[in-house]
């Protein structure tokens, strides 16, 4: 079943089969709306399964919102992971919902948006509410919202912190937008919040099954910053910014299967926490759907028995687009530990250092600023590759290149390349890793032109690139599995990621 093109259709009959099975696979795909109740859920929702003729399926949430409808109680449609059908690759939906995720809609006005995306105001609103339902500010709002809603059940943070953490900066507004979309006030779910003790603030991060949490642990295990990053068997630590009110997180296995991971995070600001619950589902691909990537993978001889053996397989992102670009050209030619050496001497000598009361959490990375004029060649680089890392920073500096998740893929290469030091598998690596981009491709990397033979030859970068056309878009995710299987072929024992 081609779960993508079914739910960009909607096409009623696939959805009342995941409804009735309550599929987890099809969360957050399309909502459930009850004509009876004026209720909208989840396809997995536990709640007894209405008449089919009081049924009515949306392609968002926003949609849903549009016509009337509240969000179910029960299984709290904020809960459901992202449908990135629409949120993937360079198509426009995709990139203006990217910008809306970086909270543009604050800064920005919709004329301003549209014509960052090369559309449009009028012509934008027609595409999304022609694709998703609901226009742009109703998707935006619906999303600011339903993160409120969860702080409100999950944690016992003020509500004048709430309305702030989700984007509202004037709490009557807030308040009017809540009622109106839920029927009740903000303080109305204060009566029985499932708040977990503790001073982290604990929220739940869902995605759709299968998902191989212990793949990506092992993958940025085997990267992690000491002093930055703790990464262990079953969880993933991290400091950040900024210097002058830093903070912490933890993101591990969720108690009981319930297809969440769980977020305790320490954040003194909070107007930071949807940036940073967002930025988390993109670095752990919490949005992807696994059925749709299995779909174009298993197409291929090479890949179907590796889809097949590993289809929880996820896109390990980065927290910062700077750190991966560094790391990256750290990454040159050379080891992954190697690298990580390389790079754990930069945080320590050029890092800033934090208290933020967790041992091993104590250095922030050091941003461009503090690497442009930077001797590296002291810390173990080549001179040229200490020039590049200057480079690169005062390019970015200087606005010549950035990270922006609107841009697409061939602009973003095409910029970056034109710097000296970066070639194409840099910019490709720094666009599957910065911008979680699903269809990157670091075509000239030895260990994928090896992995793509059966016979222990190595392809031509060419060749590589012309077989894994047949593989888009979702090349990235091609490479997470011909990695792991060569590391996998290298120590079969073991289970780790390389």
């Amino acid at each position: 079943m081609n779960t993508e093109h079914a739910f960009s259709l909607l096409d009623d009959q696939v959805c009342e089969q995941a409804r009735l099975s309550r599929d987890a696979r099809f969360d957050g795909l399309f909502f459930t709306a009850v004509t009876s109740t004026r209720i909208y859920c989840r396809p997995v929702c536990p709640a007894p399964t209405p008449k089919p003729q009081n049924v009515r399926y949306y392609a968002s949430a926003a949609a849903a919102e549009a016509a009337g409808f509240r969000p179910c109680l029960r299984c709290r449609p904020e809960l459901s992971p992202g449908n990135d059908a629409w949120q993937r690759g360079d198509h426009v939906i995709a990139r203006t919902l990217k910008l809306m995720e970086e909270g543009a809609l604050d800064e920005l006005s919709m004329e301003a948006m549209a014509e960052r995306v090369g559309l449009g105001a009028r012509q934008l609103r027609r595409l999304f509410v022609d694709r998703l339902g609901a226009p742009p500010i109703n998707v935006y709002t619906t999303r600011r919202l339903l993160f409120a809603k969860q702080l409100l059940t999950e944690t016992s943070m003020p509500v004048t912190e709430v309305a702030l953490a989700s984007g509202f900066r004037s709490l009557r507004r807030f308040n009017a937008a809540f009622l109106q979309a839920n029927r009740v006030p903000p303080r109305e779910l204060r009566r029985h919040p499932g708040v977990v003790g503790g001073d982290a603030i604990t929220l739940r991060l869902g995605y759709r099954p299968p998902y191989d949490f212990e793949a990506i642990l092992g993958f940025l295990r085997g990267r992690s910053l000491p002093g930055v990053e703790l990464v262990d068997d079953e969880s993933y630590s991290r400091v950040f910014g900024p210097t002058d009110a830093p903070g912490w997180l933890r993101l591990s296995a969720r108690p009981g299967d319930d297809h969440a991971l769980q977020l305790e995070l320490h954040c003194p600001q909070p107007a930071r926490l949807l940036s940073i619950v967002t930025k988390l589902r993109r670095m752990f691909d919490l949005d992807a759907n696994p059925q749709s990537i299995g779909d174009a993978l298993k197409q291929s001889a090479l890949l179907k028995p590796l889809w097949r053996k590993r289809p929880g397989l996820r896109l390990p992102g980065g927290w910062d687009g700077f750190e991966i670009a560094v790391r990256a050209i750290l990454g040159q030619q050379v080891s992954v530990a190697a690298a990580r050496t390389l790079a754990t001497r930069i945080v320590h000598r050029y890092g800033t250092p934090v208290v933020t009361g967790m041992p091993g959490l104590e250095r922030l990375f050091p941003g461009p600023e503090a690497l442009a004029d930077a001797d590296l060649r002291e810390i173990g680089l080549t001179t040229a590759r200490a020039a590049t890392v200057r480079g690169v920073a005062q390019a970015l500096l200087d606005g010549r290149i950035d990270f922006r998740s609107e841009q697409p893929l061939d602009e973003f290469v095409e910029r970056w390349v034109a710097l000296p030091g970066i070639g194409e598998w840099t910019a490709h690596y720094m666009a599957m890793r910065a911008l979680s981009h699903p269809d990157a491709f670091p075509a000239a990397d030895l260990i994928l032109r090896r992995a793509a033979t059966n016979d222990g030859s190595m392809l031509s970068t060419k060749a590589l690139s012309s077989l894994a056309e047949a593989w888009r878009p979702w090349r990235a995710y091609s490479v997470m599995h011909l990695w792991r299987s060569a590391s996998d072929a290298v120590k079969p024992v073991a289970k780790k990621v390389s």
